[in-house]
């Protein structure tokens, strides 16, 4: 019995992991029934990735009102586990949220994730492992910030916060870029969220300011740190203000559900993303993957929606990359979850059964 792993990250606007993993165990099945298929729902910090850890280590679902990009009320959700919280900011400050007339990164506030850390340390979680991604916001994470002051500060500023002296914080991301600049949170990532030329500048000039006022008075300055653009400059609040740690996100997630355990007898690895293309070398999630099984010797496949760069990716150690999409398939029709789904089976039976 081949033992067959499948952790395909979620299609974005389209697919959830669990349901691409689905989908690719039913095309195993159908042309291996005897197989051994383990389906691991993975994110490397943005969409997904609450419910990626839920399924690696279980807990409870929280729900929390809390308010959006824009302040309005809603209801988000965090994971707890004993005494630690998996916040996925996407559920409080997230792009979802808004719709696309709505997207202003020069108003959009993550407040609502600074309330889904306070209720996390409130519940008394000592560890916060927060997933980085699909943020509406570019505020340096100044929202949240001023949340946890609200809730926590006798005298309306930081240094009166003392009920996160005790608490770790691990940020997840594939983001390495800094806070300021050309590489930074403004100039790479506000664009997508709404920004124009000009806001751009305005957000980068503002988030130059913050740092520097923050190192002045911290001592320490951590702008420039990987992940510190990550989320708008959320990471760079966290690195600044919580002291956190920043790991990968895949790399954190595979930690945590032993992947180098699942290896060890497996036969081979399916993996894939809603596009793959050379960037996917850069620390996405397809990659991390990658990486943990080659120290195994075990073959990884890489399936997606669109694929670029094919020899590259061959280069770096895929055992095969395909496309689930036939030719000339019209975008809108491959978006639909159904269309997504029936690809994935088929593209997965058309593999010989030596690859499998």
């Amino acid at each position: 019995m081949k033992k067959i792993i499948v952790a395909i990250d979620s299609f974005k606007g389209c697919l959830t992991s669990a349901e691409a993993n689905q989908a690719a165990s039913e095309g195993i099945l159908a042309k291996m029934p005897e197989a051994k298929v383990v389906q691991v729902p993975v994110s490397d910090g943005g969409e997904g990735f609450m419910e990626a850890f839920k399924a690696a280590m279980g807990g409870e679902i929280v729900e929390v009102n809390v308010k959006d990009p824009l302040m309005r009320p809603i209801v988000a959700q965090y994971l707890v586990q004993d005494d630690t919280a998996v916040i996925e900011i996407a559920k409080a400050s997230g792009l979802t949220l808004l719709k696309p007339e709505e997207r202003n990164p020069m108003v959009a506030t993550s407040y609502g994730t600074g309330q889904l850390v306070v209720d996390a340390v409130r519940r008394g979680c000592k560890h916060i492992i927060v997933g980085l991604g699909g943020s509406a916001t570019s505020d340096c994470g100044i929202g949240m910030l001023r949340a946890i002051i609200d809730a926590f500060a006798k005298h309306g500023n930081w240094d009166d916060v003392c009920e996160l002296d005790d608490v770790h914080f691990t940020i997840a991301t594939d983001v390495t870029n800094p806070l300021c600049g050309e590489n930074g949170a403004a100039h790479v990532f506000a664009p997508q969220k709404g920004a124009t030329n000009e806001h751009v500048l305005a957000l980068d000039a503002r988030a130059k300011r913050f740092a520097e006022a923050s190192a002045r008075h911290m001592g320490r300055d951590c702008q420039n740190m990987s992940g510190a653009g990550a989320a708008g400059g959320l990471g760079y609040a966290f690195l600044q203000y919580m002291n956190a740690e920043c790991r990968s996100g895949i790399d954190l997630l595979l930690d945590t559900i032993h992947f180098d355990d699942l290896l060890q007898d497996a036969y081979i690895v399916i993996t894939g993303e809603g596009s793959a293309d050379r960037q996917t070398l850069m620390g996405k999630l397809p990659f991390g993957i990658l990486q943990f099984a080659q120290k195994h010797g075990v073959p990884v496949m890489l399936i997606a929606g669109c694929i670029a760069d094919e020899k590259q990716l061959l280069d770096a150690g895929f055992s095969r990359v395909a496309c689930i999409n036939p030719p000339g398939l019209p975008l809108e029709i491959a978006m639909r979850p159904e269309t997504a789904k029936e690809n994935i089976r088929k593209i997965i039976t058309l593999f010989r059964v030596d690859e499998l």
